[in-house]
Formats: C-alpha cells, structure tokens, sequence
C-alpha cells in the first residue's frame, strides 16, 4: 500500500534531546595529504566506515587514489592518521574485523588510442588491507570495474561486491546498453583471507530497460544474508540469496510522478541566474535508485537520483526517496517532500532544477536507543535528512549541513554519524575543500540547524530562499527582523524574520521593484544591505559591477513596505570613475525623514583606485540636501595563511549614535581568520566631499565573532554579511552562502545577545 509523503517541513520540532544529532568535529580531507603532496592537491572522501572499537574512521579518496585514516578517539578533535596508495582508484571500502575491504577500479583508459579503453575492458581489484600493519594480505582479482562493497551483518559471513562495469557517457548518447555487462561477486568470509573464496553472480536478463547490460550501483545486505542491488540505470532492484548466490527476487522500481517542484533553469538574470520556482511538475518519471539501505530484514530505502537519461530525452529527476518491501511494493513515497525541505532550509541548488534538483544519491540506517533512523543525502543540497523511520510514515526529525556533495554515511551503534563529501574546488578554481562532518546523537552542546528556515505559503509551498547578505531590526518590533538575498537569482526579494521562535522564521518574501519577470533587463539589484525606515519602508544598498558584460551602478534604493521603488540615488561621477566591482556592502539609516534629518550611510566592501591600501570608504549621504562626504575606515591586516583580502560587510547605526562595522577575511574553514565587529564613531572625523582628502576613523573591536561562527558550524564560512540589531538591544547575525554554488550551504544564523548594552 503506497503511503502518501508526510507534510513535515517547516520543521517546527527537532529530535528528542537524548537522540539529536548535534555536530561535533570535522575533519578537513586535505590533512591527509602525503609528505612532497603540495598544498592543493585534489582530495576526496567517498565511501566511510568506523572500526568496532569507534578509534578509527577509513574513507575512500579516489581523486588522490588513495584510503585515509583519522583518528576518531575524541571525535571532537579528529585527527590525521595519514593515507594509503592504491594500485588504482577506490571506489569502496569496508571494515570487517580486523581487515579493511578496498574495491579498487584499476580499469585502463590509453588516452584513446587502441580498440580498448577502460569501458570496454573494465578490471578490477579487492584489496584485503590488514589494519593494524596497514599492509596488503591478498589481492583478488574481481573480473571487472567494481562500485559498491558491504559485509554482512550476522558475523560477516559474506561480501558482496556489485561489478558495475559502468556505461561510457560519451557513446551513443550515454544510452545503454553498453557491454560488457555488470554482474554481482560473492564473497565467502569463512576463515582467514586465503581461504576466501568468490562466487559469481549473473544479473542479465532481469531488468525490463537494456536486460542484456545491467549496472549494478550499490549493495546492502539485511539480517538474512539477502542483498538487495540496485540497477541504477536499468531502474531495477534486484534480492539475491548469498548463500546460495540466486537470484530470489527482481523488480523495476518504477516511475513517480512529482508536482511542486522547481523543473526549469531561467536564464532571467544578468548573471545568467534564475528563480526557485515550485510550480513545475515531473510525470511518470523513473526512479533510477543510487544506494539502498535494509530497514530490518522486510524493507529497504532507496535514494532516488535520477542519472540517466532514456531515448527518449527524458531525464530521471526523480528527487525522492522510497520505501520498498522485500516483494516490492512501495511502502513510501517521499514524493516533493525531501525537496521542500532541502528548500525551506535554503539549501536548493537552483542551477540543477531542469536535471535532477536536490539530487539525493546516499542513503544509511541506523538504530539508536530502541529507534530505528533513515539518512538521506542531498548530493546537490549539501544536506542530510534524518527520518524516524521505527514504524509507520517515516517523520524527519532533523535536517544536518554537510560538506559539498555528501557521498559516504556511516552510523553507528553508540550515535555517532560520520558523513563525507567528495567534491574538491581546488579542481575548479575554488576554496571549498572536502570535509568529513561527525554528529554524535544526545551531545551535550548547543548546536542546532537549521538556524533559519522559512514557513510554508498561501499555497502550502516553502518559501524559497537563499543568499542571505544583509540583515536589519525593524525599528517598532524586537522579534522581527529583515534581510535582503544578493544577485544569485533573478530576482532581489526582502525577507521577513520571526525571532521569537528557534529557528528563526521566514514567514514572508517581498519583491523589490515589482520586477515583470518577462522582462529581463527590469530591476539588476545586487541587495548588500537593507535598513528600516522608522516611518515605513526601507533603504537599500545595491553593489555595482564594473567587469565585462555587466553596467549595475551601485546605487541606494528607497522603497515602500510592499517593495515598491520610490527613489534611487547613485554615487558622485568622480568616485565611480575609480570603481572597482567591489562596492556597496551595507547600508544604515539615522534619523526620519519627517523631522528633515534622515541619513543613509554605506560601507564599501574594498579599496577602490583612489584609496590608500587598506583603507575603505565610509560613505554618508544627507537626504534633504542630496549630498555625498566620506571618511576613511582602516582594515586589519590579512592574518590567513592562504592570503586573500579583507574588507567590509555591514554597517549598523546603535541607538548611542555610534556605528557597528562588520569586517572580514574571504577565508573559510581552517583558512578562516577574521569575522569581526568594530565600532566606529562618525561625529569623531568631519566627513569632506570626493575628491578631498578624508580623515581616518578610529575603531573599536566590539566583538570577535569566530567564535560564534565556528561553534554554529561544521566549517566556518567565508561570508559573515549580515548585522542586525532589534529595538530591545538583542544583536543577530547571518552569513551568505552563494546560493549553495560552490559554497558547502549552511546559513549561520547568529543569536549574540544583548552585548552591546555593556559597551
């Protein structure tokens, strides 16, 4: 009987406390690189396990071609253990006993030349790795390029390894079928390794889609020493008895149908960006499973990628995951429910609408404290669902950040949750490198995500949000406050923000400039910065470009509370003849336009070519009189050893009259060093016109917020962009996180008290 997908987002309650799952280390993968490696090489981490004792934590890394180790006694300080070579590339490992199992693909490709290449004579590998000397104690040859590994449960009495012999994306369109065929090896695990023996197991003529070549993707084996393999291609499941190695039972795993959804990529912005738009829908489109998880011995989960495309030009997309019985029946659908909740915590990945959306590609199970628990991995989303899956209508109890293209999860039985990312920005030109993320269910600290997430709409949709880059508190209401997106999508909003409850609410999002979406070249807002007007409406500050194929002035933007543009003002010509593509970053607002004194002043983001090094404008511009003066605002030095630069963020007016800075570096993670507040004086310099020479202020160092920042997240984030301060004194902070475009997702959204009211 299909079960229909829970309504469970917004998440308005978490986990018991004794089982949440709260982040505790992360161990950045490039640690482990070898003596003579240089600082950039590409890393990875894929598939994961934990040794019995919980010592030790082996992923495979199949972009260095290598297994590494880390130390996981204190899983609150991981530690390098170093790496292993392999004689090719893993694509799977497991822990059995006191050995590692290591499926290494050691297929060939002779850079074209010859009849051969690594598709059509697939080879591969099973290293048996002892763990304690680190060294090889047997090598079985596997007759073929292998994917997926696992042991069974029941005291390891077998292996089974799927053969993928993976299709060649280049031929005939990436269609199947492309032989050789795939198959499934059975290992027996009686005795020592040399007395291990492999048994083969025939997959062919099973699948209703390309019978004759099935690709076998992942494997997971129940209590019975069933495995269940998914043919991710074929969209076909297979149940093999290892024992007697047949084939005991074999089922397509059909097609879904999917509505709400964001299914098309607009090219509706200067950048090239669109919208998330959850009005599309997906009809009868195949599952195509990735991995699979046994949920006891009578049903499993598949996570439903959707990677192929058939010839008829449709692609997968099927974005859900599935609970099928041991006969196949589907006992839950997940439908659009994952991908709401990938996008009301503002982690959907707008540019993968029209291919596969949030793209769930992992799944594990677990047991903790007498309930059973299903993880589900966005690969696009950088997010881990965690549904109660113990009996009935799975419910999620827990969204979790993770690095950038979650891969491998392991759970284990004391609650420890180790999930990997593969994805390297060295390899693409930027800084996000591979993390693995470690949670420990019922830890003892306050760590919680999401931090922001948004209601549903009128129409029982989340709202769609990302790119948070400015933050302000509404001048009559301590738990509202407002935020404005940058330029990733088409469209600039402004956001509502409950902070009377935990997590933070979005619970409305205003167009600015009531942009006609048919009109592309309408509204080219970058929103860095956003204050509220005492008598209503808002100011808004807009960075600039300068580089090619983009002429956005930097501008302040005045509108009405529905978002309306009333007014916009740009910089003097003479200062933006120096401008560099580094402009507006904040924006704040003194006075009332009703008693003749309203000001709006800027902070620019970096040097322009007219400023001494290490020095950037504070800009004020009168309202009444429609002029500009500036100061000069000194930034620290650069203090990462990766270099970069420091600039500013946010500027926020204090009911004293003085001023709050947001200053940072362009680092993240381990590279991270500066994510400060000061405090500026603007009464204490006499602010002169461009072209003058303008006096430097003087700063105070009100807060450092690295702290906060790496306490609230599994990788302290480069963007700190946003300071708000509520009438009450209460002080919030939110960080950008680009749109979860080469950016690991997370929003860090900061609760820092009253400090300010000590100063």
């Amino acid at each position: 009987m299909l079960a229909a997908a829970a309504a469970t987002w917004p998440l308005v309650t978490d986990a018991k406390p004794d089982s949440a799952l709260r982040h505790i280390g992360s161990f950045f993968v490039p640690e482990n690189l070898l003596p003579g490696d240089p600082a950039d090489a590409i890393t990875s981490a894929e598939i994961v396990d934990v040794t019995d004792d919980g010592a030790t934590l082996i992923y495979s890394d199949a972009l260095a071609g290598r297994i590494g180790f880390v130390d996981i006694s204190d899983p609150t300080d991981p530690m390098p253990l170093g790496a292993l070579d392999m004689p090719g590339d893993p694509t799977s490992l497991v822990i059995h006993r006191r050995w590692v199992l290591v499926a290494v693909n050691t297929s060939q490709d002779p850079d074209g030349e010859g009849p051969l290449n690594e598709y059509d004579a697939p080879s591969g590998k099973l290293l048996v790795i002892d763990l304690a000397s680190r060294t090889t104690v047997r090598t079985i040859d596997l007759g073929g390029q292998p994917d997926s590994i696992a042991v069974s449960p029941n005291g390891g009495r077998y292996a089974a390894i799927v053969i993928e012999n993976e299709r060649d994306e280049d031929e005939n369109d990436g269609l199947i079928p492309q032989l050789p065929a795939g198959f499934l090896q059975v290992l027996d695990l009686a005795g020592q390794p040399n007395r291990w023996s492999l048994r083969k197991v025939e997959l062919t003529g099973l699948a209703d889609f390309a019978p004759s070549d099935p690709e076998p993707e992942f494997v997971d084996i129940n209590g019975r020493n069933q495995a269940v393999i998914t043919l991710q291609e074929n969209n076909h499941l297979v149940i093999a008895d290892l024992r007697t190695g047949r084939v005991v039972n074999h089922f397509s795993a059909g097609t879904v149908d999917i509505s709400d959804v964001d299914t098309t990529e607009e090219e509706l912005g200067p950048q090239g960006n669109g919208l998330i738009e959850l009005t599309g829908s997906l009809e009868e489109r195949r599952r195509e499973p990735d991995a699979v998880a046994w949920i006891g011995n009578q049903r499993f989960a598949t996570a439903n990628e959707g990677d192929y495309e058939d010839e008829n030009g449709e692609e997968g997309g099927s974005r859900s995951f599935t609970i099928f019985d041991i006969r196949g029946n589907v006992l839950y659908e997940a439908g659009n429910s994952f991908e709401h909740a990938v996008v009301g915590a503002g982690h959907y990945p707008e540019g993968r609408s029209e291919n596969k959306g949030s793209e769930p590609e992992g799944v594990e199970v677990g047991r903790y404290r007498g309930r059973t628990y299903l993880f589900v991995a966005s690969e696009r989303g950088n997010v881990l669902g965690v549904y109660d899956v113990t009996s009935g209508t799975p419910t999620m109890t827990q969204l979790l950040p993770t690095g950038m293209g979650p891969e491998g999860i392991k759970f284990t039985h004391d609650g420890l949750l180790a999930v990997t990312s593969e994805v390297d920005g060295v390899d693409d030109g930027f800084a996000v490198r591979p993390v693995i993320t470690l949670f420990r269910a019922g830890a003892r600290n306050d760590w919680s995500y999401p931090q922001l997430e948004s209601a549903n709409d009128a129409n029982g949709l989340p709202i769609p949000w990302v790119a948070m880059s400015g933050l302000a508190g509404d001048p009559a209401d301590s738990d509202t406050l407002w935020a404005v997106s940058d330029s990733f999508l088409a469209q600039a909003w402004l956001y509502r923000i409950d902070v009377s409850v935990n997590p933070a609410i979005i619970g409305e999002r205003i167009a600015i400039g009531g942009i006609d979406l048919g009109d592309k070249g309408l509204g080219d807002y970058d929103l860095e910065g956003v204050a509220a007007r005492p008598e209503g409406g808002f100011w808004l500050g807009s960075e600039g470009r300068t580089n090619s194929g983009s002429s956005r002035p930097n501008l302040i933007i005045r509108t009405d509370a529905s978002g309306n543009v009333l007014d916009s003002v740009s910089l003097p010509d003479s200062l933006v003849a120096n401008a560099t593509s580094s402009g507006i970053e904040g924006v704040a607002v003194t006075g009332t336009a009703a008693n003749g004194d309203e000001v709006v002043w800027i902070v620019m983001q970096r040097e322009w070519g007219d400023d001494p090094a290490g020095k950037v404008k504070i800009g004020r511009y009168d309202v009444a009189t429609g002029t500009w003066t500036f100061a000069h605002y000194p930034l620290d030095a650069v203090e990462s050893p990766a270099g970069g630069w420091v600039g500013l963020s946010e500027i926020t007016a204090l009911a004293d009259g003085t001023m709050a800075i947001v200053e940072r570096d362009n680092q993240l993670g381990q590279e991270a060093r500066i994510k400060r507040i000061y405090g500026i004086d603007p009464s204490s310099v006499t602010l002169k016109p461009h072209g003058e020479t303008l006096e430097i202020l003087s700063k105070t160092l009100l807060r450092d917020v690295y702290p906060n920042l790496d306490a609230a997240s599994i990788s302290v984030p480069d963007k700190l962009e946003g300071l708000g301060v509520a009438p009450d004194g209460a002080v919030y902070a939110v960080t950008d996180n680009d749109g979860v475009d080469e950016n690991y997702g997370e929003t860090v959204f900061l609760r820092l008290g009253h400090w300010l009211d000590a100063l």
